[in-house]
């Protein structure tokens, strides 16, 4: 059983549930009732990140806050750990990719009201490999070693992002689908556990793979994800200020939200289906369903049907001591590092080669 606490009580997140984005929501439903804006805003969308493109929404809508705001960081930021955790990034972005779907993608499907959105929506269940590229390269966008400079790429790609939430959140609940016990579409709690799921269980991941992560590299690490979720639009009283507040919320969010869901197995089916399609490895179906179960844990595996055999000690064994070696050796030069990365990550995807 996961221990109740008093810090993010079911009063507190029960309230969060209802509520979604009021400003970017707001500025969905006057764009949508205009045809031609709409036309015009679904093209922006899908345009080329830049802070010329970043300007022309600001010029075309400069009425609109949060549009207005979406580069300007937050009083709380520090260049410092934003530099620290990019660092952090380039240096092990190879394992923090690949643990986005053996861990952090799972992890949130079985939150089974908030996998409601994916299902409905069927962003994860049609064209299941684009929907993956499309996540894993915002992440390479967020962390990337300029990404909050002033001309850096965050900004737009987040505002993007948001946006995007709010159309979805106006479609599902124009369709007549959505229960509204199981909160808002795309609500603050389940935005928070997103949020979590990249930054607290990514650290969380490195380490139980045997990585010697340092307190200050998971500070810097999850501050990074701090200022995207500002800029997503999440309460600031969903984020965390340091990591044992992150794994109280964690900890309020699974106890209220896990459970098994036919949805949320058959998005996890489409992940692991996409994982072992582009495997490349040495790794067997076994090893790697095997490798997601240890991660995840067995309830969490078993709600989700990740059915395999428990991976050998030796293998978690050899494992564990080879990124315990990679994670002493220096981190190099950042740029170069998160380059060489990203570009490899581009070739698997020919259609993200347009990008910075």
């Amino acid at each position: 059983m996961i221990a109740y606490n008093k810090q993010y009580s079911s009063d507190f997140l029960d309230a969060q549930r209802l509520s979604g984005d009021t400003q970017a929501d707001e500025f969905i439903q006057q764009v949508f009732t205009n045809q031609a804006q709409k036309i015009q805003l679904q093209q922006w969308m899908s345009g080329k990140s830049g802070t010329a493109h970043l300007a022309f929404l600001k010029e075309t809508y400069p009425d609109v806050a949060f549009i207005n705001a979406s580069d300007i960081l937050p009083r709380w930021v520090q260049p410092k750990l934003i530099k620290a955790g990019s660092s952090f990034f380039a240096k092990h972005s190879t394992m923090i990719m690949s643990l986005l779907g053996l861990l952090s993608l799972p992890y949130c499907y079985t939150a089974a009201n908030g996998a409601m959105v994916l299902h409905l929506s069927e962003l994860i269940k049609k064209q299941t490999t684009k929907r993956l590229y499309d996540t894993a390269a915002f992440v390479w966008e967020v962390m990337g070693p300029d990404a909050f400079a002033q001309d850096g790429n965050a900004y737009e790609e987040i505002l993007k992002i948001r946006i995007m939430h709010a159309a979805v959140r106006y479609y599902i609940n124009q369709s007549g689908k959505w229960d509204n016990s199981w909160g808002v579409p795309i609500n603050q709690e389940d935005m928070a556990g997103t949020n979590l799921s990249f930054s607290l269980i990514v650290i969380r991941g490195l380490r139980m793979l045997g990585f010697n992560i340092s307190q200050a590299d998971q500070e810097a690490f999850m501050h990074i994800w701090a200022v995207v979720g500002y800029f997503t639009g999440l309460d600031e009283q969903l984020i965390p200020e340091n990591p044992k507040r992150a794994q109280l919320l964690d900890a309020s969010i699974k106890r209220r939200q896990f459970q098994t869901s036919a949805h949320g197995q058959e998005l996890a089916q489409s992940l692991t289906d996409h994982i072992l399609k582009i495997n490349k490895s040495k790794a067997t179906a076994n090893d790697i369903l095997g490798l997601m179960r240890y991660l995840l844990g067995s309830e969490i595996a078993d709600m989700l049907l990740i059915n395999a055999p428990e991976l050998p000690a030796y293998k978690l064994f050899v494992i564990r001591t080879m990124n315990l070696l990679k994670s002493l050796k220096p981190p190099g030069d950042t740029i170069q590092n998160y380059r060489m990365a990203y570009n490899a990550f581009k070739m698997q995807n020919p259609e993200l080669s347009s990008r910075n």
